[in-house]
């Protein structure tokens, strides 16, 4: 009997899921640890961080295939209504990477369809911090406007905010990009005040940092009338950018977005540069949605010229597909549970190593001015931090009988995931190193960078990703306080 699209497509679903649920044991969440196999210390690798998914995502990625429309398309759409709902933004736009998602909000503050005063242009200073990922500064120097690097807090691992003023000059500073250091919010208190001073954009890099959330208290010039408001970082700037890449807190394979927070004028900027530079609007198989299609007289071209093949920026094709907003739209559903985990893996890490003060300085939430078992204190600021931590960052201290190197490489041979602070200082860089030989004006420093070279020599971070479980977290204190041990004894 033949049998109808319908009926076979629910049946290739079906047995999708019995696959998913026997092939992908391995990349369940933590919390459902009957179903995963055993761990076996030792053996078993413990990564820094990886896909957390289950049947849920196999089929939706599945099924969006099978309908083989394969482009951003309905399933596209239902995704950036759906992150943009998440974190009460106007408007979320998918891309392909959290990297593109970066070059996309940066070029839309480039565009003469801004207001000509504060539209960005060639030669003009953008503030951001020397350690970090490449890509939250590459977009600033690729558009030929110049980087201001300030100095970064080790401790937080963000933008050291005191140098802000020091790094601003009058009509050439035009904007301040930065990212949320390891799910670590940036002192957003500062900067907010310090771009309403200025009359600056803000980009908020939230690729480490979806799920994390800062309090303003109330009297706070950038707060409410009359109580504290707390909003999720991502949703203070103008733009803010998002990466999907598998260890990050919620993944489509690659992807990202730039999330339009206010102004919808943005939104038609970052659209046209992720969708060829064109002028029209129009989603991919839509007609004439601005009911004018050959009724446009724009540039130097004919009146009449179809707007679909109108160009007004030199722009890229950075959009996603279409089976991989499925994949993020469940996963999307799992974000609560996903952010909790990383909070109680961060905070498991913390008890379980409290007693290596004397090997590490410890990576605290901006704002806060200790750790103790109970919680944390806090400064005078009346902001706090709540943070969904993309990794465990450690400190390894001067005095300590080992170097980073030595913990890192013992780690790797107990087969224990861990990185360094991305690129440290990214001054150091050879990218940079070469820039500065060919390029003198391409990037300035405004102060000494003296935190940053400690992140780079002294920082580690370890995994907090909810498919750790609590086996694992066990056995990386173990290993990490036996090592500090034994390096004392030694």
């Amino acid at each position: 009997m033949n049998r109808s699209p319908a009926e076979l497509k629910e049946e290739i679903l079906r047995l999708t899921r019995e696959y998913a649920e026997t092939a992908h044991r391995a990349f369940l969440p933590a919390d459902q640890g009957e179903h995963r196999p055993a761990f076996v210390p030792g053996e078993t690798t413990v990564p820094y961080a990886g896909r957390v998914f289950d049947a849920d995502e196999v089929e939706a990625a599945i099924g969006s295939t099978l309908d083989f429309w394969l482009t951003l398309g309905k399933e596209g759409e239902a995704f950036e209504r759906e992150l943009a709902g998440f974190l009460g933004v106007k408007r979320s736009l998918a891309v392909n990477s959290g990297s593109s998602a970066n070059l996309l909000a940066f070029a839309a503050l480039t565009s003469q369809k801004l207001p000509d005063e504060r539209r960005i242009r060639h030669g003009d200073e953008v503030i951001t911090c020397a350690a970090g990922f490449p890509t939250t500064v590459a977009p600033i120097v690729q558009a030929g406007a110049v980087p201001v690097f300030i100095d970064n807090d080790p401790v937080t691992g963000n933008a050291d905010c005191a140098q802000l003023e020091a790094a601003y000059q009058p009509g050439r500073t035009k904007a301040v990009m930065m990212a949320h250091a390891l799910g670590n919010p940036f002192d957003l208190g500062r900067v907010l005040a310090f771009c309403q001073a200025h009359d600056l954009w803000l980009v908020e890099d939230n690729c480490d940092a979806l799920g994390c959330s800062y309090t303003l208290p109330t009297g706070h010039p950038q707060g409410q009338a009359g109580a504290a408001l707390t909003q999720w970082t991502g949703t203070w700037g103008d733009l803010s950018t998002q990466s999907f890449y598998p260890p990050h807190h919620l993944t489509m394979g690659e992807g990202g977005a730039v999330n339009i927070v206010r102004d919808m004028k943005l939104k038609v900027c970052v659209e046209s540069f992720r969708d060829w530079g064109r002028d029209c609007w129009c989603a991919s198989g839509v007609d004439n949605t601005c009911g004018k299609r050959f009724g446009w007289q724009l540039g130097e071209l004919p009146e009449g010229y179809d707007h679909k093949y109108i160009y007004s920026h030199l722009g890229y094709n950075l959009k996603p597909l279409d089976p991989q907003a499925a994949i993020g739209r469940q996963q999307l559903k799992k974000l609560p549970a996903f952010i909790q985990a990383r909070k109680d893996n961060w905070e498991s890490l913390r008890h379980g190593l409290a007693d290596l003060e004397e090997f590490f300085e410890f990576s605290l939430p901006t704002h806060a001015t200790a750790w103790t078992p109970g919680g944390f204190t806090w400064d005078a600021t009346g902001c706090r931090t709540d943070c969904s931590w993309f990794g465990f960052l450690l400190l390894v201290r001067p005095t300590a009988p080992f170097r980073r190197a030595d913990l890192a490489k013992h780690l790797d041979a107990k087969k224990i995931g861990n990185r360094m602070f991305f690129g440290g200082n990214l001054l150091r860089q050879p990218v940079f190193v070469q820039l500065r030989k060919d390029r003198p004006a391409a990037f300035r420093v405004a102060g000494e960078l003296t935190g940053a070279d400690r992140i780079m020599n002294e920082a580690i971070f370890l995994g907090v990703y909810p498919g750790l479980s609590g086996e694992m977290i066990a056995y990386m204190v173990d290993t990490i306080t036996d090592f500090c041990r034994g390096s004392r004894a030694a």
